[in-house]
């Protein structure tokens, strides 16, 4: 077999490799978009009360639940009339049945007398500069912003009649990443996983960000192989006339 033979049909066999590779890179890429686009929705975050978990103007990644599926821990989006009627980002401390206290003798806050470590809050004073005693009851969420300094939470509204708490059917929606400017993934404390219920299991961010991420590789590389080939194929044949030449 002459040696332009073969080099055609490795041509052949590159361009269909090739072709193949952006088919499967656009399947994955616009799948991963499509079923990120089913299960999250991308909000911005107006105030500095989650700090610095996220900051004001952070564009986070939020996984959209229901109220049940709502564990200690989750920073979650929610809506309630009594709080403004808005969307506002907070971390439940407390679920139905709970005992919240703040703060202990070490300065922490309590869940059902037991102390939580809470590593996401700034400096070294007490969880809370107000103290404050909750049953939460059974279909409500307690919630506070990690800047406890400022943040508008549900201390702020224990004069009410649900004492600061909110009906678990007002979450829309869990973070699960900070996507700009890029801040990784958001773990789940540790600490609220000791108690009975534990936390929620992370969101399936990490692979829809795969397939998006290994669906625009495969894209760019199968486009490029075309070019890349041409070139290697225009230096051999230089090669070979200069060769040919000096010959």
């Amino acid at each position: 077999m002459s040696g332009t033979g073969r080099t055609d049909r490795g041509r052949r066999l590159g361009g269909v490799l090739s072709g193949l590779a952006v088919a499967v890179g656009c399947v994955l890429f616009l799948g991963g978009f499509v079923w990120g686009a089913l299960l999250y929705q991308p909000y911005t975050v107006p105030t500095d009360s989650m700090s610095p978990t996220v900051a004001p103007g952070d564009r986070v990644l939020a996984q959209r639940i229901d109220g049940s599926e709502v564990r200690r821990g989750d920073i979650v989006v929610f809506t309630d009339r009594v709080w403004g009627d808005a969307p506002m980002v907070k971390r439940v401390v407390g679920t139905g049945g709970d005992e919240i206290a703040c703060c202990g003798t070490d300065g922490r806050l309590t869940v059902n007398g037991r102390a939580v470590e809470e590593p996401y809050l700034r400096g070294d004073g007490p969880a809370s500069p107000i103290g404050f005693t909750v049953s939460v009851p059974d279909g409500k969420l307690f919630l506070l912003g990690d800047e406890r300094r400022n943040s508008v939470d549900s201390r702020s509204h224990l004069q009410e009649a649900g004492r600061g708490t909110v009906p678990a059917g007002s979450v829309s929606a869990r973070l699960d990443a900070v996507a700009w400017p890029p801040g990784g993934f958001l773990e789940r404390p540790r600490s609220f996983a000791a108690l009975p219920g534990g936390v929620s299991e992370p969101g399936p961010i990490r692979p829809f960000l795969a397939s998006v991420l290994l669906g625009a590789v495969l894209i760019l590389g199968g486009a490029a192989w075309g070019p890349l080939a041409g070139l290697a194929a225009r230096r051999r044949a230089t090669g070979r006339s200069g060769a040919a030449a000096d010959a």
